[in-house]
């Protein structure tokens, strides 16, 4: 092998490792980023009032005021019931959501029924209607039906999504149609087809729908906002806004301590689900 293309070998390994860091720095660099705001709020929900906002930045408290997560759990104004309320709600509806999904999904994926495909298409099309839009008629809804200020006006809604139905969708029509085939030839009705055969091939997807659903209900807080007066209904993002002090003003070292304690199940369920999410993304080719 001659100087020269030695010399180019090394000249295109130096350019592969240059991108390679580039690239690496890149990431570490928005990784950072993202970050910094938790480190914030997890310093800040250790402070006292006074100290949150002091510039610059301390990012280690001094003292350690560890009164603040004993006055959000235990104290006056705690936010258990909150806690509980969002868990209810967001468990309820993570179940509904991936069960109707499913079974929404298998039924356009695999059944063969008259107008399937025209009215897979309406019940899409009703995804590009602002969720704003719903808010009053869902209000007067419920307030007819009488489930007004209760937690059903939370649950309700999120067991019926477009979004899910169509990854559900999506996912079956990935799938082997030879494993159904056999299935029915072994005698197998179209219940068994689904639950043993098809649902177990898709269970990143109903993990990565899970996640999806669990953060985007916990943090929801423009329907509680609209549907829930009393403070007893209140989801933590509404109960978050309680934590005031005696002028009226947020007592930021304990929304702080709210806000990292409320972190606590969604980086749980991300813990749990994250393989089969990370599956999910590179089988279904999401950004």
């Amino acid at each position: 092998m001659s100087t020269l293309q030695t010399a180019g070998m090394r000249h295109r390994r130096w350019r592969r490792f240059g991108g390679k860091l580039g690239a690496s720095l890149l990431v570490w660099a928005l990784a950072v980023l993202f970050v910094v705001p938790f480190l914030w709020m997890l310093s800040s929900s250790l402070k006292r009032n006074i100290d949150v906002f002091t510039l610059p930045i301390r990012w280690v408290p001094d003292p350690v005021h560890w009164a603040n997560y004993a006055d959000v759990w235990i104290g006056e104004k705690s936010m258990i019931t909150y806690y509980v309320n969002s868990l209810i709600v967001t468990l309820t509806g993570v179940v509904g959501d991936l069960t109707t999904s499913a079974m929404a999904g298998y039924a356009f994926a695999r059944l063969k029924f008259r107008g399937r495909d025209k009215i897979f298409l309406l019940y899409l099309a009703t995804s590009i209607i602002p969720a704003q839009l719903l808010l009053v008629p869902r209000f007067m809804f419920f307030q007819q039906l009488g489930l007004y200020d209760t937690l059903w006006a939370l649950i309700l809604p999120g067991v019926f999504t477009v979004y899910g139905t169509f990854l559900l969708r999506q996912a079956f029509v990935a799938a082997p149609d030879a494993l159904g085939e056999a299935g029915r030839i072994d005698g197998a009705n179209e219940w068994q087809v689904f639950w043993r055969v098809y649902l177990p091939l898709v269970r990143p997807m109903l993990a990565a729908l899970a996640i999806i659903s669990f953060v985007s209900t916990w943090n929801d807080y423009e329907t509680p906002l609209v549907m829930l007066t009393t403070p007893s209904n209140f989801t933590i993002p509404l109960g978050l806004t309680t934590f005031a002090d005696s002028e009226g003003g947020i007592s930021a070292g304990l929304a702080m301590a709210a806000a990292v304690s409320a972190l606590v199940p969604v980086a749980t369920a991300f813990v749990i689900f994250q393989r089969q999410f990370v599956e999910a993304l590179a089988h279904s080719g999401i950004k």
